[in-house]
């Protein structure tokens, strides 16, 4: 199923996916999840494929389910070819603000790119108590506070510090992190 989405992103000219390292992470966290996860940021499919492919063999698996939003209306249709058979994902062509309402997630996966819309606060309440929210796309950063082209990341900081959640920055690459964040 990953393979199937990288040929996909490949196929649409789309190069900006979900990295190997991160997509491991996002299978064994999906393992550990029943209930709906989400995604925020489909581009062609490739976090959602690892997603899945986590849920695969998980007991009580057939109670899991994945929905994912993407903006542009042809990743999204090019994201919902992969798991057109598949009951357990849907994908939307839809701004992810249009999931708000699907919650609460047992696990959030979304790109940290657009920090006004990925703070704390927009999401806290989209994951339910004990809800797993992921971050990628973070430079490792051995400050702190942390500083990301010379300016306080505020978004990272405001994540590893809230209160509502348990949160630890992870080393995926040495050139990349993510923020794992589960809610208290």
């Amino acid at each position: 199923m990953v393979n199937r989405a990288f040929d996909v992103s490949r196929r649409a000219g789309y190069v900006s996916f979900c990295r190997n390292e991160t997509g491991r992470l996002l299978a064994m966290l999906a393992a550990t999840r029943d209930g709906t996860m989400a995604e925020f940021g489909t581009g062609c499919g490739v976090g959602t494929a690892w997603l899945r492919s986590g849920v695969r063999g998980h007991p009580g698996s057939e109670k899991a389910r994945i929905v994912t939003a993407e903006l542009d209306p042809a990743l999204a249709e090019a994201a919902a070819e992969i798991f057109r058979d598949d009951d357990q994902v849907e994908v939307l062509a839809a701004d992810w603000s249009t999931l708000k309402d699907r919650g609460p997630y047992s696990l959030l996966f979304l790109d940290s790119g657009e920090p006004t819309e990925v703070t704390v606060d927009a999401i806290a309440d989209l994951v339910e108590d004990g809800g797993v929210v992921v971050l990628d796309d973070f430079t490792p950063c051995e400050l702190w506070p942390p500083i990301t082209y010379g300016r306080v990341d505020t978004l990272r900081e405001h994540w590893l510090t809230d209160e509502r959640f348990t949160a630890v920055e992870v080393m995926v690459a040495p050139d990349a992190s993510t923020i794992i964040a589960t809610k208290r």
